[in-house]
């Protein structure tokens, strides 16, 4: 079994940045892709961005690249998503997930362990 547990979020203004953090207990997490994925009120959840268990291995949807970055510890058992340029769409709570195939995925049924979230809010 794995833990999740999101920090990180915030009120920013537009243009700023934030880092989220993603601490995974309950056993080594480094065998296992991790996801980052949102929810806007209304809205569906939706990816963001995913790396491998190795870490060699990132993916990112369209209307954040450039702009997030994905990264791993392996040794704190930590997923971070770097949060830079924000804009007041990114606003949502952000979900760190685990997948233990170890292979990244867009798609939220891949993922068997889900943190709380944490809220971003980004104002203009």
């Amino acid at each position: 079994q794995v833990q999740l547990v999101e920090s990180g979020g915030g009120l920013v203004q537009a243009g700023g940045s934030l880092r989220l953090s993603c601490a995974a207990s309950g056993r080594s997490f480094s065998t296992y892709a991790m996801g980052w994925f949102r929810q806007a009120p209304g809205k569906e959840r939706e990816f963001v961005a995913a790396i491998g268990w190795r870490g060699f291995t990132t993916y990112y949807t369209d209307s954040i690249k450039a702009r997030f970055t994905i990264s791993s510890d392996n040794a704190k058992n930590t997923v971070y998503l770097q949060m830079n340029s924000l804009k007041p769409e990114d606003t949502a709570v952000y979900y760190c997930a685990a997948d233990r195939s170890g292979r990244i995925s867009q798609y939220t049924d891949q993922y068997a362990y889900w943190g709380q979230g944490t809220q971003v809010t980004v104002s203009s």
